[in-house]
């Protein structure tokens, strides 16, 4: 029996009642465990008496394993008896030890999936403006179109403008430059330098400090040389020439910028939606997404060759570890709601995918790995699937909530 004793928000106050036969059935089966495992002195295997099987094992800890017991047999029944969506629970109150022929009581103080409301989407004003190609980025994406056939050759002189200079540090790693694209601070250092030639390269922080040098020799300078930007080069690239390849060029730009602007209406369509969620977030949800926002966080500081450790320890030396909690609890909190808005508008659009589009989702993905489609869901398993088809159902919601706001 169990009974709703308050309910403030997402968390309710719950009394659970053990009947009696239950109680003694599971004092009875503990009981079983313990003497086919317990080596009793004196005793027959499994004929030792009960009250010898509480004195070996401990009273105090056969009681607290006949609660724990008790409280996880009953809790999900009593829980699905009041309909509650409970995520997450915590003992409050409970007796110390179940008494023979009587019922075991207790309470939990439990966190319940959120009742979450949209505001109205459908009144959104999206602001981010739809981009004109002008003709300085077709330019620009003609001059990398150049760069990208260009011929690189070794040349016995000193590095210019342009050029890419190879270069070897003294583990031996080697690795190019091109001095066109390199920081200036790089870019300066490697000027007028020929093969052979030994360099010190600053490292510096984000601020513009210097953190380190890394000393390294000068193997080759290369030169870079552009094929002309002509009607031949036009054509071996399937143009008739320079004209179409440039027409081509800006149709090639304006389908991403289709794409991207789609993409970033989207995301503010989101994000308005979050903020302006009206949900009461139980503290669970919020606590289990701050461990994933610090996970990525290691990721990015591995990758980086920082140890989350470290890191965290130099922003306590300068006083910044409040600051970095506080702002791991504000993205949690951000991507908890970004979740609760995707699923209350894909159920109040109703939005379903079809065999087809799920299919060509999937292999989307196989083709990322490099596996073909059976092995990536084997891979994946089931609970994967049903992450990605979520993942691809609240897609499409916001999509076509997007999309009736155009």
């Amino acid at each position: 029996m169990a009974e709703i004793l308050e309910q403030s928000g997402p968390i309710a106050k719950v009394s659970v009642e053990v009947p009696a036969e239950q109680v003694e059935k599971s004092r009875r089966d503990l009981l079983s465990a313990y003497r086919r495992s317990l080596k009793v002195p004196g005793f027959r295997p499994g004929k030792a008496p009960d009250k010898v099987i509480v004195a070996r094992v401990g009273e105090e800890a056969f009681w607290e394993e006949l609660r724990d017991r008790l409280i996880e047999q009953s809790y999900r029944e009593a829980v699905r008896e009041l309909g509650l969506a409970a995520i997450a629970a915590r003992l409050v109150e409970g007796e110390e030890q179940p008494l023979a022929g009587a019922p075991y009581r207790y309470t939990v103080e439990v966190e319940l999936y959120p009742e979450a409301k949209l505001p109205d989407w459908r009144s959104f004003e999206l602001e981010t403006a739809k981009p004109e190609i002008e003709d300085e980025l077709v330019e620009a994406a003609l001059a990398d179109l150049q760069k990208r056939y260009a011929e690189i050759e070794s040349v016995d002189r000193p590095a210019a403008a342009g050029d890419q200079v190879v270069l070897e540090t003294d583990d031996g790693s080697q690795f190019p430059v091109e001095l066109e694209r390199a920081e200036e601070h790089v870019r300066q250092v490697l000027l007028g330098k020929k093969a052979g030639d030994e360099v010190e390269i600053p490292v510096l922080d984000d601020d513009g400090s210097e953190l380190r040098r890394v000393h390294a020799r000068v193997t080759e300078v290369k030169e870079v040389r552009l094929p002309e930007l002509d009607d031949e080069f036009a054509k071996t690239l399937e143009a008739e020439n320079l004209e179409e390849l440039r027409a081509k060029v800006r149709q090639s730009l304006e389908a991403q910028a289709e794409r991207d602007w789609r993409e970033a209406r989207k995301q503010e369509l989101l994000e308005k939606m979050a903020e302006a969620l009206e949900v009461d977030i139980p503290p669970s949800l919020i606590h289990d997404e701050e461990r994933e926002v610090l996970r990525d966080l290691e990721e990015n500081l591995r990758q980086q060759g920082i140890p989350l450790d470290d890191y965290l320890k130099g922003l306590e030396r300068e006083g910044k570890l409040d600051e970095l909690k506080e702002d791991v609890r504000k993205q949690a909190e951000m991507r908890v709601r970004r979740g609760l808005a995707l699923e209350k508008l894909a159920e109040e659009l109703g939005t379903e995918v079809s065999d087809e589009e799920w299919n060509e989702y999937l292999s989307a993905y196989a083709q990322r790995y490099n596996m073909k489609l059976p092995e990536f869901k084997q891979a994946v398993g089931a609970d994967g699937l049903e992450s990605l088809k979520l993942r691809l159902v609240r897609d499409k919601a916001l999509a076509e909530a997007a999309a009736e706001l155009e």
